[in-house]
């Protein structure tokens, strides 16, 4: 008997070993949670395996025995920044057919990309698109990555955007969660059947491939593509139900006063632009009133609202030469494919959109859509609207939109458009997480949330650089230092 409860109590010292072992304290740091603003003070943080459990405030905490010691030198502790709006299958400045050809540089940019988003601190993203379940689980099985959730294959109306950019004989396989138009029934193989692919079917695909949300558009098109189909109210309201049904969150692709007015009128959860197209009123120097009137019912309503200041300046990267010479680069991309960017063949998706006008033209042109889009967000931004904070990385083609910096550099552009560097760090943390539901597992640090977190050197209430001051980045428990996240040279 007695050798028997010598056993048990050895392997209950043994098994308590192990706990502890699992254990980190972040110690001798200054804590910002955005919803304590208000207490910026010392204090630590334990972490057990993934989660946070316990959050001391002031310096009178101790360590729990066998708990692994970090000491944070006195920086500021804040949640992992969540980027709501990327996609992860894209290779920025490459076309599909591009990266197909070079696989072996695209193979390289794929097994940096998570890195890059946690270099500048972004520990959650929100793929909008997941066109590939396949690939999104092969993002999730690297090494370091941030937690990835995603809205599922979009949910695309018949021949409308982003369908329409796939070749008709091939377009309704590859956007296959669409909505049926009967209007369109001439234009749709008939081996799809109209009750297939009704607004109910489509956002239960969506559920069913255990997304967050369901992402829809409303875009009659750009470039060389105009008059796209669009959904009807009626339509978009069947969308709304079933999304709410599901307990999916609805996020609905808009840039214009059209879009965006269709959006809050059906009641969107989440806009995901900025409105930089005002139509008729695209001449206006001042916010017209119309326009006020429907920011107004997105600052009341709380719709998340996605600036994606970033896509209009990603597109200008091709007429700004210093671009590709941002000291930035070199550590999120493969020098090969920098080294490629910069060739004749990397700049081609600058024709595109120069359609031969000169980089002066092309610039001046981007200059009043830039502006009304920035007099949007300074009205959102007075009135304190939820400004969740996406980057839409990448949005197109372009190479203007390199994951992790580009985070950065929105964030510049929302500071200097109006946004109180107290609502920046809110965009990109508490509201991310509420707007997209998962605030019971990011955005704050409290216990029981996940050990997503990161360690600047400066203050982010203070100075929009403190996101380039980023000391240590946790996931999910994990450490890496911010050197050890760059490309190896």
């Amino acid at each position: 008997m007695k050798t028997t409860r010598i056993l048990v109590s050895l392997s209950l010292i043994l098994c308590a070993q192990a706990w502890a072992g699992t254990q980190t304290w972040i110690t001798n740091v200054k804590l910002v949670s955005p919803e304590k603003l208000d207490r910026i003070e010392a204090g630590s943080v334990l972490i057990e395996d993934e989660r946070i459990v316990r959050v001391v405030r002031g310096a009178g905490g101790k360590a729990p025995a066998g708990a692994r010691r970090v000491d944070g030198k006195g920086q500021f502790l804040t949640p992992g920044l969540i980027d709501s709006h990327v996609h992860l299958f894209s290779v920025p400045g490459m076309s599909f057919e591009q990266a197909d050809q070079k696989q072996t540089m695209a193979a390289e940019y794929f097994a940096q990309m998570p890195r890059s988003f946690l270099y500048y601190g972004y520990t959650t993203v929100i793929d909008l698109a997941a066109g590939s379940r396949e690939f999104i689980d092969r993002v999730k099985a690297a090494p370091l990555h941030p937690d990835v959730y995603d809205c599922g294959a979009p949910l695309v109306f018949a021949n409308g955007y982003p369908s329409s950019y796939a070749p008709p004989e091939t377009r309704f396989d590859m956007f296959s969660n669409f909505i049926y138009d009967p209007a369109q029934a001439d234009k749709i193989p008939a081996r799809f059947k109209p009750e297939d692919y009704t607004p109910a079917k489509g956002v239960a695909r969506v559920k069913a491939d255990h997304a967050i949300c369901v992402k829809t558009h409303f875009e009659h098109g750009f470039g060389t593509m105009h008059n796209l189909p669009v959904m009807s109210p009626a339509v978009y309201a069947e969308v709304r139900t079933a999304a709410s049904k599901d307990g999916l969150v609805l996020v609905t692709h808009g840039n214009s006063f059209e879009a965006q007015t269709f959006a809050v009128d059906g009641g969107a959860d989440v806009l995901a632009h900025g409105m930089w197209h005002w139509g008729e009123m695209d001449k206006e120097k001042e916010l017209p009133p119309a326009i006020k009137q429907l920011l107004d019912k997105i600052a009341e309503r709380k719709i998340g609202y996605q600036a994606t200041m970033q896509v209009l300046h990603g597109l200008n990267a091709y007429f700004e030469p210093a671009y590709l010479n941002h000291p930035a680069l070199p550590k999120l991309l493969p020098p090969s494919m920098l080294a490629w960017l910069k060739t004749p063949e990397g700049q081609w998706f600058k024709q595109e959109i120069a359609e031969d006008e000169t980089d002066a033209a092309v610039l001046k042109g981007m200059e009043a859509p830039l502006r009304r889009q920035r007099q949007v967000v300074a009205y959102l931004a007075a009135r304190d609207a939820n400004f969740v904070f996406g980057t839409d990385t990448p949005s197109s083609p372009t190479y203007g939109n390199i994951p992790g910096l580009n985070g950065y550099l929105e964030m510049q552009d929302l500071h200097q458009a109006g946004l109180s560097l107290a609502q920046l760090f809110k965009a990109a943390t508490i509201n991310n997480a509420r707007t997209f539901k998962i605030d019971a597992q990011v955005g704050t640090i409290e216990a029981g949330k996940l050990a997503n977190l990161v360690l600047m050197k400066m203050s982010p209430l203070a100075d929009i650089r403190a996101y380039d001051s980023i000391d240590t980045v946790w996931v999910r428990g994990k450490q890496a230092a911010r050197g050890s996240l760059s490309v190896k040279q």
